[in-house]
């Protein structure tokens, strides 16, 4: 088993098939909150992202994980797990998981995935800090991030609007030594 493996799943590199997932889930309204996307992609630019997501992260300041379930006789794709504005002077990362559908919600695949890239991240990359934001009322995220030793370090106020109403922001960081 390799460091973006476990018995529960694997985190891959994305494939050329991963490019309809990709639309769906990028596609998706609901989700956009969630990150800082308010526009819809085209099937061709999603093709160039997985064209050019074998640049090395030190290159593209980003890298994107398939998060695949080993639970069934084939693995089937949950999720992503994201490492964004990549920092490799200040030896930091930004965090983003999403597991799509809710059926595959509530069963460890976010916490899995996220132990993986957590030790990724500070064996293999040498990475001093890792950090995320998460929206207030998102207690799950929350919860995630608390529980794999992410500190809420400061607050965002009024930072997300959702169409109605601003909603705080938390800014979460776990740092290598910890």
């Amino acid at each position: 088993m390799n460091i973006l493996e476990n018995e529960v799943i694997r985190l891959r590199a994305l494939e050329p098939c991963d490019i309809e997932l990709l639309y769906i889930w990028e596609n998706d309204i609901g989700a956009w909150q969630a990150g800082e996307t308010i526009v819809p992609f085209s099937r061709y630019i999603l093709q160039q992202y997985v064209a050019n997501a074998s640049f090395d992260i030190y290159e593209a300041k980003q890298l994107r994980l398939m998060i695949d379930a080993k639970d069934n006789d084939i693995p089937v794709t949950v999720g992503t797990i994201d490492l964004f504005d990549f920092n490799p002077y200040h030896k930091r990362a930004g965090v983003g998981i999403l597991i799509y559908s809710p059926q595959n919600r509530q069963k460890g695949y976010a916490t899995q995935a996220l132990k993986l890239l957590i030790d990724y991240a500070f064996t293999v990359l040498n990475l001093h800090q890792l950090y995320c934001n998460v929206a207030a009322g998102n207690q799950k995220s929350l919860t995630l991030f608390r529980n794999s030793g992410f500190e809420i370090t400061g607050l965002k106020r009024e930072w997300i609007y959702n169409g109605e109403n601003w909603e705080n922001e938390y800014l979460l960081q776990l740092l290598a030594d910890n």
